[in-house]
């Protein structure tokens, strides 16, 4: 969390937000707490069992009472050096809060939820690795939607016209490497506005794949086809015994290695960006490019050529990513599938500071918010005693979006020379 002597900071603003939920919590749960109110939330942690009763009202109270707490400690700056350490932990409480609240007579599973979240973040873990690469190295790759959504469409129509769903993923790769470098060619040779050249990437991507489904996919059909999970290419590959030994493990079991093979590529593809950024020669070279290509140059480095090579990968990695969706999750292409998913994964992106772990987190934090909207369904959520219509619950990852971005994350700058054309002098 930020600090500033002077002025409205953005602690302050948290601190008010935890201030005010905290007293509303207090103020709508703590009266029924004190009377007795017996209704509970029933948390389950594993399928079928264990499960948690939570007293709802106490329970919130409880939350609330902490969230007051933290609020106005960072509100009044006393006791700084445990402020931060407040806030986070009324951040954290928010997750359980939210799920006790909506669970209020009712039951529901945090493990199927977590796993869920986990599953929802995948595309947009994958979409904002592929933000760090290209802007790493300098350029802005607003394009990501629709390299994922060319990857989407490709990827099913070669599977249908191979039979090999494997194929179906690596072409969806290819794809979307190629349409980076479609961008490249705009952006690095051309040298045009790299805003504009990924609005023209994500426009011709629409109407291409919108083409390819009228004229081929939904003529040929090929039915639904979905990646299987770990355990069931372990099983499938003559080993029953462990596949069903890794999913009886608890709560970790079903949480991990229920994940299909491209989720599982996400969470590789974290740890190898972080360690070949960081790490590496290559990586070294990369950052120094964006934020310094004159220099870069001078040493001896080939500017141009490794944003080039930074960008295909950004695509290829996008390109999976639109794989997810028509093979691995959904099974088949619609028009527009991604729904916008490429620029929550930007956000995602910046909510990390072009970190990728920091990307990482971002990106559950919205497959969170997603997989929430859908538990609200599944619970009927009520509010001022009538149901909330389906339409504001589809709105969760969007408006979450708009709230991280417009204050929660502090200042968020990019690598200096990020949208910036180099020409060799």
């Amino acid at each position: 969390m930020s600090k500033s002597r002077r002025g409205i900071t953005r602690q302050h603003i948290i601190a008010g937000f935890f201030t005010l939920l905290g007293l509303l919590m207090l103020f709508n749960y703590l009266p029924p707490a004190l009377a007795g109110d017996d209704v509970v939330s029933r948390i389950a942690l594993a399928v079928p069992q264990p499960i948690i009763n939570f007293p709802t009202a106490w329970s919130l109270s409880v939350i609330g009472l902490i969230a007051t707490v933290a609020g106005v400690l960072g509100l009044s700056n006393l006791v700084s050096r445990w402020t931060d350490s407040l806030l986070w932990i009324g951040a954290v409480l928010l997750f359980p809060a939210i799920l006790i609240w909506a669970a209020a007579g009712k039951q529901t599973n945090a493990t199927v939820m977590l796993s869920e979240s986990l599953r929802l973040g995948t595309p947009l873990a994958l979409g904002a690795l592929a933000g760090i690469w290209a802007e790493r190295s300098g350029v802005i790759n607003i394009a990501i939607e629709g390299m994922m959504l060319m990857g989407a469409a490709f990827g099913f129509a070669i599977f249908i016209f191979t039979g090999n769903i494997w194929l179906g993923v690596v072409g969806a790769v290819i794809i979307g490497g190629m349409m980076a470098l479609l961008h490249g060619v705009l952006s690095i040779s051309f040298r045009t506005d790299q805003i504009i050249s990924g609005t023209v990437v994500n426009i011709l991507a629409i109407g291409i794949t919108g083409y390819l489904r009228r004229q081929y996919i939904v003529v040929e059909g090929g039915g639904r086809v979905t990646l299987p999970s770990l355990s069931a290419m372990i099983a499938n590959a003559g080993f029953p015994d462990l596949a069903r030994s890794l999913d009886s493990i608890p709560i970790i079991g079903p949480l991990v290695f229920g994940g299909k093979p491209i989720f599982f590529a996400m969470l590789l593809l974290v740890v190898i960006t972080h360690i070949i950024l960081f790490q590496t020669r290559w990586g070294l070279r990369t950052r120094a490019v964006g934020e310094n290509p004159k220099a870069a140059d001078t040493v001896g480095i080939a500017v141009n050529r490794m944003r080039y090579i930074n960008v295909f990968i950004s695509g290829c990695i996008a390109g999976l990513g639109g794989a997810w969706f028509s093979i691995e999750t959904v099974g088949q292409f619609d028009d527009g599938m991604t729904a916008g998913k490429g620029f929550i994964a930007l956000a995602a992106m910046i909510f990390g500071k072009w970190m990728p772990f920091g990307a990482f987190g971002g990106a559950m934090l919205f497959g969170f918010a997603e997989a929430l909207g859908t538990r609200f369904q599944i619970l009927q959520l009520q509010v001022l005693g009538g149901p909330v219509p389906v339409q504001f619950l589809q709105v969760i990852p969007y408006v979450v979006t708009m709230i991280v971005l417009a204050g929660l994350i502090g200042r968020a700058v990019g690598p200096a020379a990020v949208g910036k054309p180099y020409e060799k002098q």
